[in-house]
């Protein structure tokens, strides 16, 4: 990493992994595998952004550690990079324990339970895949029924106009939400950081 972190993809420790290096790794992937309208790719940076945005839309109140899950809800692919659904499918469980592994070690460098609790999880689910619905007729070139018979319609009272961002803004951006809600989120290292309530 450019941190200089090494990070052992099949062990990962919680101790090689820095905000800094998510954030320049996820600026700097493309979702629909840069398939999209404009002079910049839509990086998964901006849309974890988003993502975080609609969960608190869709839940008002909702606790800033579950926010700052969202913002790292795809932030395994700052090192495996942004692999289309139907791939991932392909590819079967031992990619998604892949996956599941470097979350883990992400959320417990941040003072997160390993996993999110199930309705958290569903949460970051239904705001994953309204962004998908916007990204997907914005800039992707689906008509609007498409969108809507694969991700559904977006949430109620939601809009959203995507301009996507140079790497380094989409970058330092993400670095600043990630410290406001980190900090909002007063959360110790300790096991009392991993209750779900």
């Amino acid at each position: 990493m450019l941190s200089g972190r090494r990070l052992d993809l099949l062990n990962p420790s919680p101790f090689d992994i820095e905000i800094e290096d998510i954030a320049h790794g996820l600026a700097r992937v493309a979702r629909w595998n840069g398939q999209t309208l404009g002079e910049h790719a839509f990086s998964v940076a901006q849309h974890s952004m988003v993502v975080e945005e609609v969960c608190a839309h869709l839940q008002p109140g909702l606790s800033p550690r579950w926010r700052l899950a969202a913002l790292l809800h795809d932030a395994p692919e700052y090192v495996i990079g942004d692999m289309i659904s139907p791939f991932k499918a392909a590819l079967g469980f031992d990619y998604r324990a892949f996956e599941a592994g470097l979350e883990a070690a992400i959320h417990i460098r941040f003072a997160l339970p390993p996993a999110a609790p199930p309705a958290i999880k569903a949460l970051i689910k239904t705001a994953d895949r309204a962004s998908a619905y916007f990204e997907a007729v914005q800039l992707a070139g689906f008509s609007v029924p498409e969108a809507q018979n694969l991700f559904g319609a977006p949430p109620a009272g939601y809009a959203l106009r995507i301009d996507p961002q140079p790497a380094f803004i989409a970058q330092e951006r993400y670095v600043a939400r990630f410290h406001v809600l980190a900090e909002a989120s007063d959360l110790e290292p300790t096991s009392a950081a991993f209750d779900t309530e």
